[in-house]
């Protein structure tokens, strides 16, 4: 299933960049709150990323980057979620998944399932590769792809359908 849809690549002089970024900032604050109502909530459902991966891929790198950075920096600030010592880890799969979704759109220049698991694949597999490099801990490393799998397919299927939805956007 793919869709056509108007991607951007927002350049960091447009005043929209910032306000895409905020905006996906909030929902990568709220989603987050709303899983960790339940225990485990941000290991299953990995929320800090959803938002990163639809704005990179809708409106380009410096949207993503930036949502990537701010995301998890503002919750731990205002939550102390993620906590300090997962802080490290988390920024860095944020920023590849940006890149990613960013790359993936504008190779595909479509909304794709496929080009939507690519970009996740690709933050999950080299993200848990610098991850363990990180902390010599491979069981920590694998902890997305043991725990958060059920997050990974809401960020394919509802990260696919919020772009479709945001087609006309």
């Amino acid at each position: 299933m793919s869709t056509t849809v108007k991607l951007y690549s927002l350049p960091l002089s447009n005043v929209k960049t910032f306000l895409f970024a905020l905006l996906f900032v909030v929902g990568n604050i709220l989603f987050p709150q709303l899983a960790h109502l339940m225990p485990q909530g941000g290991l299953i459902f990995l929320p800090i990323y959803f938002f990163t991966l639809v704005g990179a891929y809708k409106y380009g790198i410096h949207v993503g980057l930036l949502t990537a950075v701010l995301s998890p920096l503002v919750n731990h600030l205002l939550f102390g979620m993620p906590p300090a010592a997962a802080l490290p880890a988390i920024l860095v799969k944020s920023i590849i998944l940006a890149i990613a979704a960013a790359w993936v759109a504008q190779h595909f220049k479509r909304v794709s399932l496929l080009a939507i698991l690519l970009a996740i694949l690709a933050y999950q597999v080299i993200g848990t590769g610098i991850e363990w490099a990180m902390t010599q801990n491979l069981a920590i490393a694998l902890q997305d792809f043991r725990l958060g799998l059920p997050g990974m397919l809401i960020q394919l299927v509802g990260g696919y359908f919020l772009l479709k939805a945001l087609a006309k956007v």
